[in-house]
């Protein structure tokens, strides 16, 4: 019950900007609507994973990339992306790929991508749809940094998050990008 009021609050966030309403769970720009801030944009997930095994880099390294707050996904991909210099990291695919002529991608914070667990993910039920962006039952990358050997992850089975993650496993990777 309150899964579903959640989805009826979202919704009603829905933006009209262009004449048309778009709520959580459209596809639009390249992907899915998973976040609406109230002001006409938000924040859309990759239609599919980048990933199901990378590495989030830099293990033993700390690059200061550890804000956990809805909106810093992008900078603390950036930070990663110019502290790290391992080839073919999470945060690396994400902002190296262009999706429905997009290219402006990045790697989810940990508030990012738990917000993408409860709307569209195992966590959220929209039109009757269980995880309509087509999760994994495993655990995702985050951009945001536990310490020099660990990193935020979340698990897309349950909805845990654990920031005991070692930067040297393997896990799925998500895009995200804003609007």
């Amino acid at each position: 019950m309150a899964v579903h009021l959640v989805q009826i609050l979202q919704h009603s966030l829905a933006t009209c900007d262009d004449g048309s309403c778009l709520g959580i769970g459209d596809t639009y720009q390249g992907g899915i609507i998973f976040y609406l801030d109230g002001n006409g944009g938000g924040l859309i997930a990759a239609p599919s994973d980048q990933s199901n095994s990378a590495e989030w880099g830099c293990f033993g390294t700390s690059v200061n990339s550890g804000s956990t707050t809805l909106g810093y996904g992008n900078i603390n991909t950036n930070v990663i992306v110019s502290a790290c210099n391992t080839n073919g990291i999470a945060a690396e695919i994400c902002q190296n790929i262009t999706i429905g002529g997009y290219s402006d991608w990045f790697l989810p914070c940990k508030d990012e991508l738990n917000e993408m667990w409860v709307t569209i993910g195992q966590g959220s039920v929209i039109n009757g749809i269980v995880n309509i962006g087509g999760f994994t039952n495993y655990w995702y990358w985050t951009s945001s940094e536990g310490s020099s050997n660990e990193s935020w992850r979340q698990d897309f089975q349950a909805g845990g998050q654990s920031s005991n993650g070692p930067k040297n496993s393997m896990y799925n990777v998500r895009a995200v990008r804003a609007f």
